[in-house]
């Protein structure tokens, strides 16, 4: 049964569309309402002024979705290029004998702002909506053909995510790479670790992060995979994690960063549409209430141990198809002004205030409409593909050693190395290629050979000092016989 509570004391009229905080719910509890919308705010972050690029004086100055993924792109990871103790993104903790560089760990925390950036600007048009999370966990030995067909009938739908594919140019292979999600084990692993850098670094590295991209395919397992709309669905999944992560009282204190005071894009520098983005110490969006932002699971949004402060919002609105649960220690201070909305039920519990002097609205959105004037409109489909770059590659995020044609490496060495690395195979290998990566996955070297069980690759003496990874390619099958990680010294 609905419930219905209208509860508002009226100090200012607050500015059109000027508001908005989250709760982010499973994708799959969106109504369709909100699908429409969010698919045209992903087409709306193209085109910011919606002038089609005639007034701009650069065609990308008012495009988020491309500056992001440019972003994203070139600040990657600079481990085995020219500068490589430039600030970074990505993989800066332990793998086997690599160091560790947990002073410039960011990855959960960068990811977190990038989100809240996109879903900020997102709001200042569809106030009502939110950025869903997909959550990519499959039970143990799932098949791959059906969750295929699942994900098809679902996210990418031609009123979904669908359209993006031809129109941006993404190229998706959708289960083209199976058992690469993660299944229930692999991520219960993850969460169990207490240690903050144990549990990132598994995280980003296993199938929780980097397997969701590789079964996407296309741009997503590649540096520019921010340019696919779905990446942010995946990575509102990642954010989840951490949140829940955070709630374990085992888990270590949520410090993490002592020597960070800023982060990529977020250090006070940085101006895109006319704006400057502030600078943001990690430490300070450990907790993701500090943006408003509120995690739904199971038809239930909980809302609570919250203070209502109009940072970012002239109104903090809070919209949910199903029951919105407000209370302890849930406060919205005088002079500020919040606002829920569901299509069901709102609960106000013990410990919700809102004090005298505020303004507070709760409804309930008989119609399931979130925007009237939107509601039925016509999907704002844009042909915009993204610039080509060859040079985008693959990530590699972790090390493997297959058996292909039973040709197995043996002896990789030296690692660290300085001019040359050996490997030693334990029978001839046909037709191979050995390509060299440096961290922002692009090939900086490569060699084929023939009939050969012990490879000498010579002449790395001119590479950069850092970190690379080599993968040998049996070309009779395109399958990698070795993917392994080695320092330059």
């Amino acid at each position: 049964m609905k419930k219905f509570i209208f509860i508002i004391t009226i100090l200012f009229i607050l500015p059109k569309n000027l508001y908005s905080q989250a709760i982010r719910k499973n994708y799959l509890e969106m109504t369709d309402s909100e699908k429409l919308e969010l698919q045209n705010a992903f087409y709306q972050m193209r085109d910011l002024d919606n002038d089609n690029g005639a007034n701009d004086p650069d065609t990308d100055d008012d495009d988020l979705m491309n500056d992001l993924g440019d972003f994203h792109l070139n600040f990657f990871n600079f481990d085995g290029t020219a500068t490589p103790d430039a600030l970074d993104i990505h993989l800066n903790l332990a793998n086997a004998a690599v160091l560790s560089e947990p002073e410039r760990e960011i990855f959960f925390a960068w990811h977190r702002v990038m989100i809240f950036e996109l879903e900020q600007m997102m709001q200042n048009y569809f106030p009502n909506i939110s950025i869903p999370y997909w959550d990519s966990t499959q039970e143990v030995g799932y098949d791959n053909a059906t969750v295929v067909n699942e994900i098809n009938n679902t996210i990418f739908t031609e009123d979904f995510l669908g359209p993006f594919n031809a129109d941006w140019g993404l190229n998706r292979n959708v289960g083209g790479r199976a058992n690469e999600l993660p299944n229930t084990d692999e991520i219960n692993t993850a969460m169990s670790n207490t240690v903050f850098f144990s549990f990132s670094n598994e995280a980003e590295r296993g199938r929780a992060h980097a397997g969701v991209h590789r079964w996407i395919g296309g741009v997503m397992p590649t540096s520019a995979s921010s340019r696919d709309p779905v990446f942010y669905l995946h990575h509102a999944f990642v954010d989840k994690l951490w949140h829940d992560w955070q709630l374990n009282p085992a888990n270590e204190p949520s410090a993490y960063h002592p020597d960070r005071v800023n982060m990529l894009r977020y250090d006070g520098t940085y101006s895109f549409y006319g704006t400057t983005h502030p600078s943001i110490d990690p430490d300070d969006v450990i907790d993701s209430k500090v943006y408003g932002t509120f995690y739904a699971e199971n038809q239930l949004a909980t809302l609570e141990d919250y203070t209502v402060s109009n940072t970012y919002k002239a109104i903090e609105n809070f919209y949910y198809q199903f029951t919105i649960n407000a209370g302890n220690n849930f406060n919205i201070p005088a002079n500020t002004s919040c606002k829920f909305e569901s299509v069901n039920e709102v609960i106000l519990s013990p410990g919700f205030t809102a004090e005298e002097g505020s303004v507070f609205t709760a409804k309930i959105d008989s119609d399931n409409d979130i925007n009237t004037s939107a509601r039925g409109a016509s999907q704002k489909g844009v042909y915009n593909p993204y610039d080509y770059n060859p040079n985008v590659q693959e990530i590699i995020f972790e090390e493997t050693s297959l058996s292909v044609n039973d040709v197995t490496i043996i002896y990789s060495f030296p690692n660290p190395f300085k001019d040359h690395i050996t490997l030693n195979f334990n029978q001839n290998v046909q037709n191979c290629k050995v390509e060299i990566y440096n961290m922002m996955s692009m090939v900086i070297r490569e060699e084929t050979y023939s009939n050969v069980s012990t490879i000498n690759f010579a002449g790395l003496n001119n590479l950069m000092n850092g970190t690379y990874l080599l993968k040998v390619v049996d070309l009779d099958t395109d399958k990698p016989i070795i993917i392994r990680r080695f320092i330059k010294l």
